[in-house]
């Protein structure tokens, strides 16, 4: 597997897989604060491809923030999540699922025998503040090469545990950014297992996206053609609420 991406095919089915993102975003309810004129629409489709695949900043050691706060939600408030605690997530598991040619159901021994990346990034979250720190965990491309992503997948879907009124997180990426080299599965922070506060065991790191694409809590990776049938439609927890945009590139 190439190193940066691994899909057989992604370089060469970019654009269409880039089109086909922007197309969702014009097509929601905030397409059009987005793109609200041919000009800009026209500016994003012809925008080099080479700076969605760009590496965001990495940072050192000397650089990480002494306290990395949460966010959101801050633990899974049920009984099930306080006893996976307790036993140290032993029995967690990851399932890949969806428009996969093998599916895979994931334990945290698995995922951490893995090929690991580590890297020092910026998280910048919506709300207006940035922290820098130290994850590590697969690539998300070398799980999906292993569970064989089919040709009509567009989008992957995040499904998390936690609840935030009522209703479970999720969010999505397209292609394009499921195969960035520094799109991982974090499952430590700064050297140690991930926080509780910081999504444990296992969260999303886009990192050329805001924190709100970053899914805590992850219980499932799931290949999808299309999110009209998810949540709202709009890709996302906050993009279905709060008028969030879907792609939230920095």
């Amino acid at each position: 597997m190439n190193g940066s991406i691994g899909r057989r095919g992604v370089l060469s089915g970019m654009g269409l897989l880039f089109l086909g993102a922007c197309s969702k975003v014009a097509d929601t309810k905030i397409g059009g604060s987005m793109l609200d004129s041919a000009e800009k629409w026209h500016r994003k489709i012809h925008r080099s491809l080479s700076d969605r695949m760009a590496l965001a900043r990495e940072y050192t050691k000397a650089d990480i923030s002494p306290n990395f706060r949460g966010n959101g939600s801050r633990t899974v408030d049920t009984p099930e999540y306080a006893a996976a605690i307790e036993t140290g997530f032993a029995d967690w598991r990851l399932e890949v699922r969806g428009l996969v040619d093998h599916p895979m159901s994931l334990s945290l021994d698995n995922i951490r025998r893995l090929p690991q990346r580590t890297q020092i990034t910026r998280h910048d979250c919506v709300e207006g503040w940035s922290a820098i720190g130290e994850w590590t965990g697969p690539q998300l491309s070398t799980i999906l090469e292993a569970a064989g992503v089919q040709d009509s997948a567009k989008f992957v879907v995040f499904r998390c545990a936690d609840t935030l009124a009522g209703s479970r997180y999720y969010e999505s990426v397209d292609m394009v950014d499921a195969y960035h080299p520094q799109t991982i599965v974090a499952h430590a922070l700064n050297g140690e297992p991930l926080p509780v506060k910081n999504g444990a065991p296992l969260r999303m790191r886009i990192e050329r996206q805001l924190g709100y694409k970053h899914a805590k809590y992850l219980t499932a990776i799931e290949l999808v053609d299309s999110l009209e049938d998810i949540g709202d439609g709009e890709g996302g927890y906050w993009e279905d609420r709060s008028g969030y945009q879907w792609y939230a590139g920095i």
